[in-house]
């Protein structure tokens, strides 16, 4: 069974990280969502991604603003790999969480999405598990042939066509 896992840094992240819920759920992907903190409960973001792969987790989104290490932290404890969410704090418009994100020290790695980007976290991790599962790949040759065929209408529809 394809399972993921979306963890946040702090509630407050929720509503962003609900929108790679929706892709998952798009495409048929079993995830479990935890609220963790890398500053606050480090212990139980060690245990997490420790032990992410045993409970059958493929892959991890990592939402966190401010300081952003949640994504690290996990990256640091699991060979799964893991999908940061930089999220705009109030702090930097985001910024100060996407260069936490993105200067990764070698041989910790974290695939890092735009600010807020969580559509494209889940389309991520929906591409990365399609190595694996061939029913993934071919729904997201329609998703993405779909998103043509919508781009297209509406430019005929501008342009009375």
């Amino acid at each position: 069974m394809m399972k993921a896992a979306i963890v946040m840094g702090s509630q407050s992240d929720y509503p962003i990280v609900e929108k790679a819920e929706a892709v998952l759920k798009e495409f048929g992907i079993a995830f479990e969502t935890r609220i963790i903190s890398a500053h606050r409960t480090p212990r139980v973001a060690e245990d997490f991604a420790t032990h992410a792969e045993e409970n059958g987790i493929e892959v991890i989104i990592a939402a966190a603003g401010k300081a952003a290490h949640l994504a690290g932290v996990l990256a640091a404890f699991t060979p799964l790999p893991v999908i940061g969410i930089p999220i705009k704090s109030s702090t930097m418009d985001g910024l100060d969480s996407l260069l936490s994100m993105v200067q990764m020290p070698k041989g910790v790695p974290v695939a890092t999405v735009a600010i807020d980007g969580a559509e494209n976290a889940g389309l991520l991790a929906v591409q990365m598990l399609s190595i694996k599962y061939p029913e993934l790949r071919i729904a997201m040759k329609a998703y993405k042939l779909k998103m043509e065929q919508d781009v297209i209408a509406l430019d005929c529809a501008l342009n009375k066509i």
